[in-house]
């Protein structure tokens, strides 16, 4: 954990930026957003099942040893749905392991890899089969003289088989985003894979890159296929299915237009301040999803015309996040709570590996919501608070559980999918929000 390096500014003397008073502010109203969506009921059954449609399984000899990728995304879904798969190559008679697959999350250690694993709920009892933690990889190919490496456990099995949520990337859009593909290359590539396909991706194109890699190793692995889930608008499994090693190229671009469809976003795409309760690296692998916020401030990337928030303020780091602040850097305001929380080593780590470094510039610090707030008025263009347009919400895996403040109230409520609760006035406690105001 490091310390704020900066002698933060106490709350009086930032409030005396802006003459504004609590008092001025208008209202908040709790705001929630009913999605009509499909959820899969037994998530478990449903991984079963798509164990069903991989075809290449039937090759292998009794007491094959399948290796299985588990990513660092909080997927609510993805642990059970495992389960799922694991039971059933149990049951066919294969020794199935899972292998943390999460490029150099955790440290880019793999003891901190096992912990993210754990603290997503993925543990060797829970998972029913052992977990192999290695951050040692071996080139399988090249592309362009930049090597294609993929994991030693992985390649020590009889067979591999890919498992990740379909949705669109927080990096760039592409035929083929965050995927099965990105799993293979990135994932499964450990630290050196993950920062060889970022180094090419910012001399090139990132989707082209991700493509012609998982190619190389589809063509070079033992993979038989993978196991894709869709997540709904409440981040639940709407749609699982195996994908043979053949279809993933051809099938993955189907399954990211149906999952984009399914991305839950904010119902108001016009703020003058979003407040973000947590970022994190199981919330998204930017910390904050840059579909919503609008935000994406990665080189070669032009940035999204909406939503349009002015300013965005950002409370706290998510305990599984392990001090990776990665993300910090798309917000304009931080909680210095937060500050105090990073590990800067994991945190430039990360960014390293991606090649960004914009993300993890530390923004404008305060020592407490209250703050954020009075500074609002000044820094947003909208000097009489009682005008300001604010939302908060918990993460951006949540925007459809959110507060706003009463200019955003009539827009909402002529929205048929959108219940506004009553207004009621802003308040703090010692300078700080409510925990709970949704």
């Amino acid at each position: 954990m490091s310390e704020v390096p900066l002698e933060i500014p106490d709350p009086e003397r930032l409030a005396s930026a802006n003459d504004a008073t609590i008092e001025e502010f208008p209202r908040f109203a709790p705001v929630e957003v009913e999605w009509e969506v499909e959820t899969i009921e037994d998530v478990g059954a449903a991984g079963r099942t798509a164990v069903d449609d991989l075809p290449a399984l039937e090759g292998l000899a009794p007491g094959a040893e399948i290796a299985v990728t588990a990513g660092s995304r909080g997927i609510h879904d993805f642990p059970e749905m495992i389960r799922g798969v694991i039971a059933e190559l149990q049951a066919r008679g294969y020794e199935p392991f899972v292998f943390p697959s999460m490029g150099s999350h955790g440290g880019a250690t793999a003891e901190g890899q096992r912990e993210v694993l754990a603290d997503l709920g993925m543990t060797e009892d829970s998972l029913g089969c052992e977990i192999r933690a290695t951050m040692a990889v071996e080139q399988v190919g090249e592309r362009n003289g930049s090597p294609v490496y993929a994991d030693r456990n992985a390649l020590s099995a009889d067979a591999i088989l890919l498992a990740n949520r379909v949705k669109p990337h927080t990096d760039f859009s592409a035929g083929i985003e965050s995927g099965l593909c990105k799993m293979s290359v990135i994932g499964m590539g450990k630290h050196r894979g993950a920062e060889m396909m970022h180094n090419a991706a910012l001399a090139g194109d990132m989707g082209e890159e991700i493509r012609e890699r998982a190619r190389i190793l589809l063509e070079e692995l033992p993979i038989v296929g993978g196991v894709a889930l869709i997540e709904n608008a409440r981040d639940r499994a709407t749609h699982i299915e195996g994908v043979p090693a053949d279809s993933i190229l051809d099938r993955e671009p189907e399954l990211l237009e149906r999952a984009s469809e399914e991305l839950p976003t904010l119902p108001i795409d016009d703020l003058d301040l979003l407040v973000v309760d947590e970022i994190g690296k199981e919330v998204s692998g930017t910390g904050l999803d840059t579909n919503v916020i609008g935000r994406l401030r990665f080189r070669g990337e032009a940035e999204p015309e909406t939503p349009d928030y002015t300013r965005i303020y950002v409370r706290s780091l998510t305990p599984p996040s392990h001090g990776n602040g990665l993300g910090i850097g798309l917000a304009d305001l931080a909680h210095e709570d937060l500050v105090a929380d990073l590990d800067l080593g994991d945190t430039y780590l990360n960014i390293a590996t991606s090649g960004e470094t914009t993300r993890a510039h530390i923004p404008l610090i305060v020592p407490e919501d209250a703050s954020a707030f009075q500074l609002a008025p000044s820094i947003t263009g909208t000097p009489d608070p009682s005008e300001l347009r604010i939302a908060r919400i918990p993460n951006t895996m949540e925007p459809g559980t959110l507060v706003v403040s009463e200019p955003v109230v009539s827009e909402l409520e002529a929205m048929e999918n959108v219940t506004v609760g009553e207004p009621r006035p802003l308040a703090f406690d010692g300078g700080e929000l409510p925990d709970d105001p949704y």
